[in-house]
């Protein structure tokens, strides 16, 4: 991988950190929210694909079978729990310990990237989303599940309080404009679809055309 820069590998440390009780920290949300909306992400994909932050490899049992997948991640040992995982429910992909903002790959290869609750830790999101844009195939498709700052005043601003603990605990931002980095990133945004509030959100971006 890479040299990381200082804030990429501040994100790789903490991810390290919290490997072991990842899962069990996210579990009541996961039960109630995230399962769901990880089948309904994945029933959409197709051909060559991406998964970019795969970490302890929750997605993983939603893959279709006979998907081709490679699966990166900045944390070797949230992706050590990814490949366990993948071993147990007989999935074939392809893990790579890699930086979003520094894909080890050729441009437009994929047919299909998706990113689940990745880019509230990105060190530097816009340039991470300018990597999907250029691994990406001129007619490929990335899928996105995040959770952003609320445009609800009250609750935008309590997030940015409680920003900086969450950062430090758990190494995600919660007051990210995801919307507006993906159009700043060469993107454009075809779908935004509210999953609970304007929180979470499942978003579908494609490359623009008139951007080389």
């Amino acid at each position: 991988m890479q040299l990381l820069n200082q804030k990429s590998d501040q994100t790789r440390k903490r991810y390290n950190r919290v490997a072991t009780v990842y899962d069990l920290m996210e579990k009541p949300i996961e039960m109630l929210f995230f399962r769901h909306w990880r089948r309904q992400l994945f029933s959409q994909v197709k051909g060559r694909v991406l998964e970019v932050g795969v970490g302890t490899g929750k997605n993983i049992p939603y893959y279709p079978k006979g998907l081709k997948v490679t699966a990166v991640d900045i944390s070797e040992k949230m992706l050590q729990n990814g490949q366990k995982r993948a071993a147990v429910t007989g999935k074939t992909v392809q893990f790579a310990l890699m930086d979003a903002q520094h894909l080890a790959f050729k441009d437009e290869i994929f047919d299909t990237i998706v990113a689940t609750f990745v880019f509230c830790s990105v060190s530097d999101p816009v340039e991470g989303l300018k990597e999907l844009n250029r691994v990406i195939k001129k007619d490929g498709r990335i899928l996105l599940l995040e959770h952003v700052k609320s445009k609800h005043h009250i609750m935008g601003k309590l997030m940015d309080i409680l920003n900086p603990l969450t950062v430090k605990m758990m190494g995600f931002n919660i007051n990210r404009d995801t919307v507006t980095n993906i159009k700043n990133a060469g993107l454009s945004l075809i779908s935004e679809n509210n999953l609970k509030g304007d929180v979470f959100k499942e978003l579908l971006a494609v490359p623009c055309k008139e951007i080389s």
